[in-house]
């Protein structure tokens, strides 16, 4: 079969995409490159702009779906590299992501190695620096991405992720050989049917399932900062390359790290900025979007921001606030109001895209926010990030609070662990006990805690092995030196950040053909942000988060963001399961084939109780209807969710 070889010229970053290969026993036939093409299809959201699949070699093959931020014509992929010379085509490229210092790495390797190339973009960089660098390469990268490289030389392997996990990259083995795919669904063909209980336990305490986890228990998830590197027909190997490390500085000052913050976030968007597309920008009321849209703006002043709301007469709108700094700003605001009957219409859709059930209310408003705002742009920037890096969440201050307790001798926290058990539930210091006399590693597994191991064995039909997440023991060992509010960074940015925040915003923004880029997640903005000392980031004097970053925006972004505190991307999910939605949920509990796995009568108790007011069950109730619409989907096939037709014609090759 034929090798085509990219000789073609395009200009700067065109890599945003989806892309599926495979490598191992199987003879690449034209029957193996129809289910190939079959399974690309479903990541045309990814690529709409344009596909190409190719066999490799004899047992390799690989297939890319392109959104066309540049040259339509050029710089397709799969791409190889050399393009001339005796080892012309030796590598084989699949990419999903942007590097921003490609342009710094190109003039390096035609500098050092007198490096050639074929076009302009930023994925011919990233081969060409495996070339000539091999893995060293992957340190010198500033961006996010997930790419698969195979080396036809040493027949190899190699696929990575960005240090945060900003793009996701997922994993098959089967006896035939090993598949990678941007996404799930596509491999799900040749996955087995049984459910990861494990996965499911964690999923139920966690609100989503972390790596390498998936709730099917043959698909995996290479990690944030992961390399896999398999040789022809052999067995894969992972590592991690890089792992994000906070090592805050006592002696750093208030002056020169708000200074500093501030150039490095000034470049960071302009990095970030770099297209031949249009690029908006999404804003809420909080400082982490106001400060990008303010930063931004200094580039772009015609910038356009999207923003999200639901009734704008309720706590649960951002609209009011964002269009007050979008005067201040200078920007066009676009705003989008989300009603229940969206809700209940678009769910089953959020979760498909998603692969695995991701039980947080705030991806509806998002996955709305990236439909409008993809009508007008193909890039936006976004605040992902902030909150892990900077200290911005309000259980960051827990330790500070429960100090007076946590100080005292385990004598005296044992009687008061024993009095708090024998509490009322809802007392008033009944939880500030229990969590006070519980030490940080087996209470805190992340930003969220939905349901306990007592309410997993209640719900679950086989609770074995319902107990603590075991996924941050080894992070807890790593932060052994850490101070507290680091140590709970550090759980988040490896836990919480790449399972929820991260995995939302790819999915929410991908099923639109929307590149979203995180200007905090870049690896100049951490190296200032994990020097930070615990008070420039929750102050004990102060009721605030992300003191640092306030400060670093004064004169930047309006005050009335500055003073502001943190409110998260607010839902009104316990308000919509009461009334609007309450009716619906009784419906996928009622018909979800979920029974063998979890308690649906104990589910529609719960629902019950939430609609009468007795109790908020808001949370765990989205945890279960977001479970039971992922099985109806992925497993008893009871929910159809009808998929677009591909808006190009495939260009199959060899």
């Amino acid at each position: 079969m034929a090798r085509r070889i990219v000789a073609v010229r395009a200009k700067g970053n065109d890599a945003m995409c989806g892309f599926l290969m495979y490598t191992g026993n199987a003879i690449i036939t034209p029957e193996l490159l129809g289910t190939m093409e079959r399974q690309l299809a479903l990541l045309d959201h990814r690529g709409p702009d344009d596909m190409a699949l190719e066999r490799i070699g004899a047992g390799t093959a690989a297939g890319f779906k392109r959104l066309a931020i540049i040259d339509r014509q050029g710089s397709r992929q799969p791409l190889r590299y050399p393009p001339v010379g005796p080892e012309a085509g030796r590598w084989t490229l699949v990419f999903n992501g942007e590097i921003y210092n490609f342009e710094e790495l190109r003039e390096e390797l035609t500098r050092a190695h007198g490096a050639v190339f074929a076009t302009d973009g930023d994925s011919e960089v990233l081969a060409a620096a495996f070339h000539y660098w091999g893995e060293a390469a992957l340190d010198r990268l500033r961006g996010m991405f997930a790419f698969a490289l195979w080396d036809d030389a040493t027949e190899t392997l190699y696929a990575a992720r960005d240090p945060f996990g900003i793009k996701p990259l997922y994993y098959l083995e089967t006896p035939d050989g090993l598949w990678l795919s941007s996404e799930k669904p596509p491999l799900l063909e040749h996955a087995g049917s049984e459910l990861n209980r494990t996965a499911l336990s964690l999923y139920l305490t966690m609100q989503y399932v972390p790596e390498p986890y998936t709730l099917h228990r043959d698909v995996a998830r290479l990690p944030a900062g992961g390399v896999l590197i398999r040789k022809f027909a052999g067995v894969s190997t992972i590592r991690r390359y890089a792992r994000p490390t906070f090592r805050p500085d006592p002696a750093a000052t208030e002056a020169a790290v708000v200074d500093e913050l501030r150039a490095a976030l000034r470049d960071s968007v302009r990095a970030h900025m770099r297209a031949d597309v249009p690029v908006g920008a999404f804003l809420s009321s909080g400082i982490d979007s106001t400060a990008i849209v303010a930063l931004a703006a200094e580039l772009h002043p015609r910038l356009r921001a999207f923003t999200a709301g639901f009734d704008t007469s309720t706590a649960f709108s951002e609209i009011e606030v964002a269009e007050r700094s979008a005067r201040h700003l200078g920007v066009e605001l676009i705003p989008t109001v989300v009603r229940p009957e969206q809700v209940m219409e678009a769910l089953p859709r959020i979760i498909w895209h998603l692969g695995d059930p991701v039980a947080d209310p705030s991806i509806v408003p998002l996955y709305f926010l990236a439909r409008t705002a993809a009508e007008h742009v193909t890039v936006v920037l976004s605040g992902e990030g902030a909150d892990e890096l900077a200290g911005g969440y309000t259980i960051y201050r827990e330790p500070r609070s429960l100090a007076p307790v946590a100080r005292l001798g385990e004598p005296l926290q044992r009687g008061l662990r024993a009095l708090a058990r024998h509490l009322p539930d809802g007392m008033r210091g009944k939880s500030y006990l229990q969590r006070a006399t519980t030490p940080m590693e087996l209470r805190y597994f992340g930003n969220a805690r939905i349901l306990t191991d007592d309410e997993k064995a209640r719900i679950l039909r086989d609770a074995a092995g319902v107990g603590h997440p075991h996924v941050t023991a080894a992070l807890y060992a790593e932060a052994a030196a850490l101070d507290p509010v680091a140590t709970m960074q550090h759980i988040d940015i490896n836990t919480w950040l790449p399972g929820d925040i991260l995995t939302k915003a790819d999915r929410m923004s991908m099923a639109h053909s929307l590149e979203l880029r995180v200007p905090f997640l870049d690896r100049r903005v951490f190296d200032v942000l994990s020097r930070l000392p615990a008070h420039l980031k929750v102050p004990g004097r102060r009721r605030t988060t992300k003191y640092a970053l306030r400060r670093a925006m004064e004169g930047i972004v309006p005050d009335f963001i500055t003073d502001r505190p943190k409110l998260g991307f607010p839902t009104p999910a316990r308000r919509w399961l009461r009334t609007d939605l309450a009716e619906w949920a009784h419906h996928v509990l009622s018909t979800s084939g979920a029974g063998q796995l979890i308690d649906l009568d104990y589910a529609h108790a719960l629902l019950n109780a939430h609609e009468r007011g007795d109790a908020d069950h808001a949370r765990k109730l989205w945890i279960l209807l977001s479970f039971c619409l992922w099985h109806g989907i992925f497993v008893d096939g009871s929910i159809t969710v009808p998929l677009p037709e591909p808006r190009v014609r495939p260009m199959v090759t060899g």
